[in-house]
């Protein structure tokens, strides 16, 4: 297996694996059952030992459960790890309630945050969403008074618009957006971005294989108690129109003798060189499928059929991540 390439995180930013370990499936975010513990551990040192540093969690991910361990995880082992930390969303009873993004409350998260972490700077700190009740300076000012107070290294955003991506740069400098991208989910291609890599800021793109439509293992109709049936894009005819399109992506894969998944993943690494497939894993068997993605590459011909394929508009429908 080869070397993980590495991207740089901003303009003058630190150098991470090309590929990230998304930490959320390892907790309970829903009310379920939390993933088995020392699988999850497990996960996390090989995905390390293999060369994939970033590691990236939310506060509110199992309510403190998922940092508490990443914690155990890379306890003994801190400088092999990059950790990215999400703050700002809260939940009760596994229901997301909405955000709190007061300077205060950003304050209380870090050394929340740091505590269950077991460390004593965060590596990249970023706000998990904007909803205009606090001013985005407001928001990355008190995140640049962390960065003086050594408890963070760098700031990221995560799921905003071109014009706040601008302001909050402006405020200081960004290293990171985070956000959703994928063959079935371009509309970042518009503005997002193009303001991204003019201001030379990496994009940690998660949610490559759409809530599971781009694994070529979706089925028409869902089970009943499957959460995506309350997404627009999983429901009746779009689903079936949308898995057609999905059938181009499989014979694609076999043709290349890889997964429809390999192909999503590979698809969004290919489309910039400060672009980062985060791809959420809790078992070891995984790491090595999204790892060789890494290696795979298109030919222009199979680039133009996908990208025709999955044109913006081409899949049709919605999920939690135009809300």
């Amino acid at each position: 297996m080869k070397n993980i390439k590495k991207i740089q995180l901003g303009q003058n930013g630190p150098l991470v694996s090309g590929l990230g370990l998304g930490c959320m499936r390892m907790s309970s975010i829903w009310g379920g059952p939390s993933p088995d513990e020392a699988e999850s551990i497990a996960t996390i040192n090989q995905a390390l030992d293999l060369g994939i540093n970033f590691l990236n969690t939310g506060d509110f991910y199992g309510a403190g459960h998922n940092e508490m361990l990443i914690g155990k995880a890379i306890k003994g082992r801190r400088d092999d790890a990059f950790i990215s930390v999400k703050f700002g969303a809260i939940f009760h009873n596994g229901q997301w309630i909405g955000l709190d993004l007061r300077p205060n409350s950003i304050k209380n998260f870090v050394n929340y945050s740091l505590t269950r972490l077991g460390i004593e700077t965060i590596d990249l700190y970023q706000p998990s969403r904007m909803d205009n009740s606090v001013p985005v300076e407001d928001i990355i000012g008190t995140a640049a008074d962390l960065v003086k107070e050594g408890k963070v290294k760098h700031i990221g955003v995560s799921e905003i618009t071109a014009a706040q991506l601008r302001k909050a740069n402006e405020v200081y400098p960004i290293s990171a957006l985070e956000i959703g991208y994928s063959l079935a989910e371009r509309q970042i291609e518009n503005e997002l971005l193009p303001a991204a890599k003019e201001l030379g800021i990496a994009v940690v793109a998660f949610a490559n294989t759409a809530e599971g439509l781009l694994t070529g293992e979706m089925t028409v109709p869902l089970p009943d108690n499957d959460y995506r049936n309350h997404f627009s894009r999983f429901q009746n005819e779009n689903l079936i129109h949308n898995l057609e399109k999905v059938e181009v992506l499989k014979h694609l894969a076999i043709t290349k003798g890889v997964t429809p998944t390999q192909l999503a993943i590979a698809w969004v690494k290919e489309q910039g060189d400060q672009i980062m497939p985060l791809v959420s894993m809790s078992k070891r068997s995984r790491l090595a499928e999204n790892i060789e993605a890494m290696e795979i590459s298109f030919t222009p011909e199979e680039m133009n059929t996908l990208n025709t394929t999955f044109a913006i508009g081409a899949i049709k429908g919605g999920t939690y991540l135009e809300r």
